[in-house]
């Protein structure tokens, strides 16, 4: 563990900033998403890059307790954009 206060290493700041612009590109496909919706040919093609070639017909389900049920992806994919839960999965 590295002292409290003192920077990062180079192996540590890779990781950081590896995790911030993966983070940015999910806020800006959800920028996209929000402003274009499930039918644009973009926001289309990440969903079925995310799902390996094909976009899963509802219903999703997902072990959030709060809301275990989407009616379909692009509901569930909404729903993490506005809780900002980029990276949860069903």
């Amino acid at each position: 563990a590295q002292e409290p206060g003192t920077p990062l290493s180079d192996q540590e700041y890779h990781q950081f900033f590896q995790f911030l612009r993966i983070t940015v590109q999910a806020r800006t496909a959800c920028q996209l998403r929000e402003l274009y919706g499930c039918k644009n040919s973009l926001i289309q093609r990440l969903d079925e890059y995310e799902n390996h070639g094909v976009i899963p017909s509802g219903p999703i389900c997902s072990e959030l307790p709060e809301n275990n049920f989407f009616h379909n992806f692009c509901t569930f994919s909404l729903y993490r954009c506005i809780m900002k839960q980029y990276f949860l999965k069903v």
